[in-house]
Formats: C-alpha cells, structure tokens, sequence
C-alpha cells in the first residue's frame, strides 16, 4: 500500500500526530490513579471502581466502526477535531459528577472520553502509517509510542499527586467522624476533580482549534491494483473487507498483545507483593516496564527499516515475549519480576509492526481496517481477568492442598503468566506466515 499524495517532508506532521498520541497517552494512563480516587469519594467495592478502566475499553469496542464511518465522511483531519471536541465535553462532565458526586455521571464522562479517544486513534493511527514508505511505517508508529509512553507516565504523575495525596489520611479520617463529617470530606475531595478537567477540557479545544489549521498533508491509501482478464475487463476481486484474512489475523494478533501489555504493566506491583517484595519497592514495577518499552521504541526508531524489517522485529518480539515468560515461571523473588518488566521489550514493536502489515493491500477499505484493528483493543479489558481468574484457581487448589497462603498466593500468581504463552504464539504465527495470507505479492 502507498499513498496517494506524499509531502516532501513529513517531518511537521509526524510531529503534530505524535502530540496527538502523547494527549490519549496522558487521557489513558491517569485512568490509574482515578481508580482509588472514585472507590473512595464514592465509598466502592474493587469491582465497581475498576468499571472506570472498563468504560473507557467499551468505547473503544462500540464506537470505532461508527468512527470508521465518521472518518470515511469528513477525513482523517477533521476526525482528530472532532475526536479532540469530543473528549473535550467528555472532561467537563466531571464538573456536574463531582458536584453530585455520582458514580454513574462520572463513568458517563469517561466513556464519552472514551469516543472521542477511539475517534482520535480510529484516525491517527492509519495516517501515521501512509504518511510515508510502508517499509518505514513501523519506525513512525514507535515514535508514537514513546510519545504515548511518556505521556502515560507524566498523566499518571500529575494526577496521582493531584488527586492521591493525602489519600491514606483521608481514609483514616472517614473511619472516626460522624456521618455529616465524612459527607463534607468526601464532597471536599471530590472538588479536587474539578480544577484539573477544567484545563483538561480548555488544553482539548484549543487543539481541536488548531489541528483543523495544522500543516497535515492529505494522504488517501493507494486502491488496490486489479489486472484485467484475457478479455481486458478489470473485474474487481475485492468488495468486502471479508476478503481480506490478514487484517482480520491482524486484528486477533492485535487483540492478544494488548492484553499481554496490560498484564505485563498492571500485575506487575501485586505480582511484586505476592512474592513478599515490599510495597515502598513494589510501587515502581510499572514504571520499569514502561521505561523497558520506551528504550526498546527508541532502539525500533533506529534500526527500523535500515537494519531490520517490521516483519522481523514482530518476530523477534514474539520470541521475546516467550523467553521472557518462560524466564518468569522458572524464577523466583525479584528476579522473576524483572522478567515480567522485560515484557516491556517483548512488546514495544508489536503495535507499530501489526498496523502496517495489517492494512497492507486493503486500498478503500483502509480506514474499516482501521476501525477493527482499534476494537482489538478490548483485548486489554478480557485477557487480564483471565489472567486472575487462573491465579484464583490455582491458589484455590493449593490452599485445599494444605499449602500455607504466603506460598500459594506466590505459586498462583507465578502460574497465572501461563496465559502469556497462546498470546506470544498467535502473535508469532501473524509475524511468520498470518500477515501474508491473501496478500498480492
């Protein structure tokens, strides 16, 4: 696949698409620190709270076709606008949420969030890739991520401070005064929301502004080429995008990497805990992983496509992901948790090898590729509970075994990274030999 229209120098719009993916990066990431946040303003169990993950991966599975559709409209400019306006109302329905202090208005505002980021993704994502040679794709889409990465890491920081500081004592409090007390401290915390969406929301329509007046190129996947028959008559092979298996490989290869990448960013502290690690030390795991994932974009940035190709790099991180889970399950104590962090090389470059290979060849049908290729990122809200519910299983045999909690709770949570294996496998079979079925050579 090639584009239709290529400016020169793509240096400007790579730019201008990279703070696109640092904005979603930072709107994704403080997801993390919102989770404590709403189980205690709002007095939650642990499953409600993490429906504020959940409201945000629904969008993504409801609303990216819809987006497909919109974009097909108005074009891939005009979408990220209007994704921006979007997410932007999204953040000023935090003020009525946490005037009311309801738990509903606020996962309202996240899933609207929610639309706007899969708009947004639905249409950087597949510019980013045809903005230049298809061969060099996979470098741009890792300068997205580390662009994505450290977003995440600033967005978690920020709001962490913002809206977890002093957390503990809150708690504490809330235990020894009156029912009218713990109103006013609880309406007193949930204020603490309001200032931080304000800007949030101004910093989003600013850019929507912005981006409708940016210097971003037109750029229009190439139709796929058609030869004519023994008659002369082109005769149109592709009507469906059915007919097209290895985005739809793509699209299950890309469904099973991002519920790896959240299980190698979001069990890694409890995974720490579980094997009796401090939790002063344990509340930096994440952080290592993020940061093995940002070292690995800036080495794929450099050695992609003028040392190695994307298909090898995805192979690579398919092996990768498979030494390194065996190394977590042969291991133990903290040197088996450096294992679970060094999952963050074996995923870096799986997101920017799959988009390319995956709207390879798909012409009109690229920006529906798009869109499904964004709805895999439900993978993400199914694979790591899986993830839990073999921990769960497994701590449940062996305590019925007789075994003490503090070594079946250890032993679970190691067996629990069984899962990784059929992920890294589909995700090597897409790099081998998925990424070519019904491919024109």
């Amino acid at each position: 696949m090639t584009e239709k229209s290529q400016a020169p120098n793509t240096l400007v719009p790579i730019a201008i698409i990279a703070g696109l993916f640092f904005i979603f990066g930072f709107v994704t990431w403080i997801n993390g620190a919102l989770i404590p946040f709403m189980k205690t303003i709002n007095e939650l169990t642990d499953a409600q709270s993490y429906l504020v993950a959940s409201a945000s991966y629904i969008s993504f599975v409801v609303m990216a076709l819809p987006a497909s559709y919109v974009i097909s409209k108005v074009g891939y400019r005009w979408g990220m606008s209007l994704g921006l306006i979007i997410m932007a109302l999204g953040a000023l329905v935090f003020i009525p949420a946490a005037e009311a202090r309801t738990y509903w208005v606020f996962l309202t505002g996240i899933f609207i969030q929610g639309i706007g980021m899969t708009l947004l993704q639905t249409a950087s994502n597949p510019y980013i890739t045809i903005l230049g040679p298809m061969e060099s794709a996979a470098k741009r889409i890792a300068i997205m991520g580390i662009a994505n990465k450290v977003a995440g890491a600033l967005g978690s920081f920020i709001f962490g401070a913002i809206l977890l500081t002093g957390i503990d004592e809150i708690k504490e409090q809330l235990t020894q005064v009156t029912s009218e007390e713990k109103t006013v401290l609880l309406n007193e915390m949930a204020d603490s929301v309001v200032m931080p969406y304000i800007v949030m929301a101004g910093v989003l329509f600013l850019l929507a502004i912005l981006i409708t007046k940016a210097p971003l190129p037109h750029v229009e996947a190439a139709e796929v080429e058609e030869e004519p028959n023994e008659d002369g008559v082109v005769i149109t092979k592709k009507t469906s995008i059915f007919q097209f298996p290895h985005l739809w490989l793509g699209v299950l290869a890309l469904f099973v990497y991002v519920g790896v990448e959240v299980i190698a960013g979001d069990t890694i502290i409890s995974y720490g805990l579980s094997l009796g690690i401090p939790g002063e030390e344990a509340k930096t795991f994440t952080l290592m992983t993020l940061m093995a994932m940002v070292a690995t974009y800036l080495l794929g940035v450099f050695l992609i496509p003028k040392y190695i190709s994307q298909t090898i790099a995805l192979r690579g991180s398919a092996v990768l992901g498979i030494v390194f889970g065996i190394g977590i399950i042969s291991t133990t104590g903290f040197t088996s948790v450096l294992f679970v962090a060094a999952l963050g090389i074996a995923n870096a470059l799986v997101w920017p090898a799959i988009w390319p290979l995956a709207l390879n060849g798909l012409g009109k049908f690229t920006k529906t590729g798009s869109a499904l290729l964004i709805m895999a990122i439900s993978g993400g809200a199914i694979i790591p509970p899986l993830y839990g519910a073999i921990v769960d299983a497994k701590k449940e045999a062996l305590l019925s075994s007789g075994i003490e909690v503090t070594v079946a709770t250890a032993e679970a949570s190691t067996a629990g990274y069984y899962i990784l294996f059929p992920c890294y496998a589909i995700i090597l079979y897409y790099a081998l030999h998925g990424h070519t079925i019904g491919v024109k050579k």
